[in-house]
């Protein structure tokens, strides 16, 4: 069950950011950290086997992030999944099942995915930030946007 909860998430995810949307903090922050989360309490014991999978996911996250288009609406940050980052994924995805073969132990695919998503966290936000454009406004429960 959680593993059909974590594919939906992040197909969700996915699909909102092939369609473009505005980029803002709390939706750049919160799957990676939301994973990261669950990852780690997922583990019963942390194997040093896990960091070289753990770096390459990292690495393949920082790489994906080089490859999504950001561009300016609205006056803000909007984001786009290029086709280069779909083959970034299935590439990474790739990866991760042999590390999974490789080695007895394999980090709970929480953190995996976690971890790849906090590596495009952080080359989108630095990109973002780079931009001088302002991330998008909060989105508030009744579909207006708060404050930038």
């Amino acid at each position: 069950m959680t593993y059909a909860l974590i594919a939906a998430g992040v197909l969700y995810v996915l699909v909102r950011r092939f369609m473009g949307e505005p980029l803002n903090a709390r939706d750049l922050l919160a799957p990676p950290a939301f994973l990261l989360f669950f990852g780690i309490r997922a583990m019963d014991e942390f194997h040093v086997a896990y960091l070289l999978p753990l770096a390459a996911g990292f690495a393949f996250g920082a790489f994906r992030g080089t490859t999504i288009r950001l561009f300016e609406r609205d006056g803000h940050l909007w984001q786009r999944y290029t086709p280069w980052t779909l083959v970034v994924w299935v590439v990474s995805i790739g990866v991760s099942f042999g590390f999974m073969f490789l080695f007895d132990h394999h980090a709970p695919t929480q953190l995996s995915i976690g971890v790849s998503m906090l590596g495009e966290l952080c080359t989108v936000g630095a990109k973002a930030v780079n931009t001088g454009l302002p991330f998008a406004p909060e989105k508030l429960s009744n579909g207006r946007h708060g404050p930038s």
